[in-house]
Formats: C-alpha cells, sequence, structure tokens
C-alpha cells in the first residue's frame, strides 16, 4: 500500500496528535538542559578566578557572550526551522552547544571562555523558534497557554536545578569536571528526540490535518507589516524588559548573595534555585488558568494580558532589596518577585500568537526572542559595569524597576487587538 494512501494519512495524523504532549515535555526537558548551560558559568565563575583573573566587568563581558551569537541567530533560525522543520536543525544545534559546554573546561582566559560561550550560544539558537512553531501548528488556542506554560516551565526548572547541581559539582569536583558531566550527559536527550519526532511531523502541516491547522500554517504576515505594527514594537519591547530581569537573576543574583550577604556557593545556588523552582510552578499554572478562563468564554487577548501585566506587577517588588539590609526581607522578595513573574511567562508568549497568527510562527518568535536576547547581552554587561562604577548592587536593582515599569507601559498602551497586523492566505 502506497504511504500516501489516505489511511496511511490519517495514521499518521493520530500517531502525531498521539505524542504532542510527550514531545511538549521533551522540549522542556530540552530547555533544562540548554539553561542547565547557561546558568553553570554563574556558579564556576567564584572558582574559575583562582585560574583564570578577571574583573567584574569582564566577567560581565563573559556571562554576556553567550547572547551575542544566540540574540544574532533568532531570526535567522526561525527562518530555517520555518523552512526545513524542527528536527534536523534542532538535533543540530542540541550537538553544537552540548559539545560546546563540555569543552569550556579547556578555557584558559577571557578570551577563550567568551569564544566558547559564543559557540554554545549559536547552538541554542534554534531552540525556542522550533518549540513556539510546534506548539502554534498542534495545539487550538484554548490548549496552547498550558502547552506554552509546560514548555517554558523548562526556562525556570533549567536554573531551579541547574544552579543548585553546578554548586554541587563544582564544591565536590572541580570547575572543568562540572563543565564536562553537565556537557556530555546531555547528549541522552537526543535519543527520544529522533524516536518521537519525525520529519514530517514539524516540517509542515499535514494535508489531512485539521482544517483550522492547515489555516493557520497557510495565514502569513510580511515583514513590513509586521513592523508596522504597534503590537510588535510592544511586544519586543516588553519581552526585553521581562527579560532583563531574569537575565539579572540568573547572571547576577547569585553572586549578589554571596558577595553581599556572604553566602556560600551551595547556599547561593539553592536559594537561586529556590526562586526560578517557584517561578516555573507559577508559570505553568498560570498558562492552566489562563486556558481555563478563556475556555469558559472569555476574551483571550484580555486575559493574557492581565495575567502578563500582573506578573510584571509582582516582579517589581524585588527593588525593594536596593532599601533594605535585611537577609530575610531581601530573600522573600527575591522568591515572590520571580514566582510573581510566572504570572506572565506563559501568556506573554502565547499572547504573541493570538494577535500575530501564521505559517510564519517561527519568524515572529524569532523576532521576539531576538528582543528577549537583546536583554542577555545588556542585563549582564551593564550590572557588572554599574557594580564597577558604584561599588554596590543597589544600581543594578533599581534599574529593574525601570525595566519593568517599562514593560507594563508597553502591554497597557501598544499591545492591543486593534494594532495587530493582518494576515494574508499563501497559496
Amino acid at each position: 500500500m502506497s504511504t500516501n494512501s489516505p489511511s496511511a494519512s490519517t495514521a499518521s495524523t493520530s500517531l502525531i496528535n498521539s505524542m504532542r504532549w510527550p514531545v511538549v515535555g521533551l522540549l522542556s526537558l530540552g530547555m533544562v538542559i540548554a539553561y542547565f548551560d547557561r546558568v553553570n558559568l554563574t556558579i564556576a565563575l567564584p572558582t574559575m578566578t583562582g585560574d583564570i583573573t578577571l574583573t567584574k566587568a569582564e566577567q560581565g563581558m563573559a556571562l554576556s557572550a553567550f547572547f551575542w551569537t544566540y540574540t544574532a541567530l533568532q531570526i535567522p533560525a526561525g527562518i530555517l526551522v520555518d523552512r526545513f522543520g524542527v528536527r534536523i536543525p534542532y538535533l543540530i544545534g542540541f550537538l553544537i552547544w552540548s559539545l560546546g559546554s563540555a569543552a569550556t573546561a579547556l578555557t584558559t582566559g577571557l578570551h577563550s571562555l567568551m569564544a566558547i560561550r559564543m559557540v554554545v550560544g549559536a547552538g541554542e539558537a534554534v531552540v525556542t523558534p522550533s518549540s513556539m512553531r510546534y506548539i502554534s501548528l498542534h495545539f487550538k488556542e484554548k490548549q496552547r497557554g498550558l502547552a506554552v506554560g509546560l514548555y517554558m516551565t523548562g526556562t525556570k526548572i533549567g536554573p531551579a536545578i541547574g544552579l543548585p547541581v553546578s554548586a554541587y559539582l563544582v564544591t565536590r569536583f572541580g570547575w572543568q569536571p562540572m563543565f564536562l558531566m553537565l556537557g556530555l550527559a546531555s547528549l541522552l536527550w537526543l535519543v527520544p528526540w529522533m524516536l518521537w519526532v519525525k520529519k514530517d511531523d514539524i516540517a509542515a502541516v499535514p494535508r489531512s490535518a485539521s482544517s483550522a491547522a492547515q489555516s493557520a500554517a497557510s495565514e502569513r504576515v510580511s515583514t513590513r507589516e509586521l513592523f508596522r505594527s504597534p503590537v510588535m514594537w510592544g511586544v519586543i519591547i516588553g519581552t526585553f524588559c521581562y527579560m532583563y530581569f531574569v537575565y539579572y537573576c540568573m547572571t547576577w543574583m547569585p553572586l549578589y548573595f554571596k558577595e553581599r550577604h556572604g553566602m556560600s556557593i551551595q547556599q547561593m545556588g539553592w536559594y537561586s534555585g529556590m526562586s526560578f523552582g517557584g517561578m516555573a510552578a507559577v508559570a505553568a499554572l498560570a498558562g492552566w488558568a489562563a486556558d481555563l478562563l478563556i475556555g469558559r468564554g472569555w476574551d483571550p487577548i484580555n486575559v493574557r494580558k492581565g495575567f502578563t501585566i500582573a506578573g510584571f506587577a509582582m516582579a517589581s517588588t524585588q527593588t525593594v532589596a536596593a532599601f533594605t539590609d535585611s537577609v530575610d526581607v531581601m530573600l522573600f522578595f527575591a522568591v515572590f518577585s520571580l514566582c510573581g513573574l510566572g504570572l506572565a511567562t506563559a501568556n506573554y508568549w502565547a499572547l504573541t500568537q493570538t494577535l500575530i497568527p501564521g505559517g510564519s510562527i517561527a519568524m515572529v518568535v524569532g523576532i521576539q526572542n531576538t528582543a528577549a536576547n537583546l536583554a542577555g547581552v545588556v542585563a549582564p554587561w551593564l550590572t557588572g559595569w554599574l557594580i564597577d562604577r558604584t561599588g554596590s548592587f543597589d544600581a543594578p536593582i533599581k534599574g529593574v524597576g525601570f525595566w519593568l515599569a517599562l514593560g507594563i507601559g508597553c502591554y497597557l498602551f501598544l499591545v492591543r487587538r486593534d494594532y495587530a497586523p493582518r494576515a494574508v492566505r499563501s497559496v
């Protein structure tokens, strides 16, 4: 029997549908691994400085280098995924970043450290465009918040587990073995990836798929129309503001715990991990809660905007740390602010897909993720520079409050239904 027969096509579609939730779980696990490789340098730096002499500004440059290539390649990665699907691009990217992370053990100075971090960033560039394209094409609006929420928990579980695990491995074995063990062990993820994700699952929506999925895949937004829309600029700036806070917490908050409050490496890893763990739980619950409200007839845009703005507002309480010397108060708001931001995590990504649908979704996600990771370039470097200039963490912490307030303004005034770009149907 021909594999192109209706029965074979129907069986293929049924298999794809039955595997979509396990694949979301696998995508989330891939994000956990990716974030292990983003935060392990933060934990290693205090011990690496015994072998490599680095000023605070140079440490900020090293932490920032990952995002130079990661950010620059977001849009090209989105175009690549729209053209070839997620299976092979993700495979190649995963190999590059895992082996690059392991090779960090071989670095001997600032330049080699920055170069290898740029390699890791290049490999990880494909992750978010691939994952968001999969979710956009395989989940309806009323399920998408939970799917995105579960996927995005990986961005929080990664730091939540990665920070204390990296701290343990560095304390127990040293920084070089830590990079080798984490980088090489992660390659086991590729086994289920190659078994579960088939070429025709992501590269195109099958003709036998639902009419809604085919319609979504055929609608495209021109680049000109996209950048004429206030929605896209609101999303770009709002995403930058969201991720500025996240990347400050990932790269400098553990060092703040150690240098400002005298915590040990294991303590700074534990408290940082607990903050991101709470954020992961809130992100999944907020995605589910928004889906529940939408399923009951609430307006999707208003629901997702409400969760996003509430998350930004709760995150802004982080700035309390600049006005108190109490360790207990500081720790409370460090955990509370990141948990609160979890309200926005799934919903600000799903909101983009609601307002800007289309078969070019991976390119749109690439643009949004470029903005997200410009924050990864700016936050580590700017924080280190401010600390060198002021001798204190207070200025960087107050800066976080400024960016979060700007993000709230963007989602209030720019990300609106009547500003959404128009899609055209491709043939």
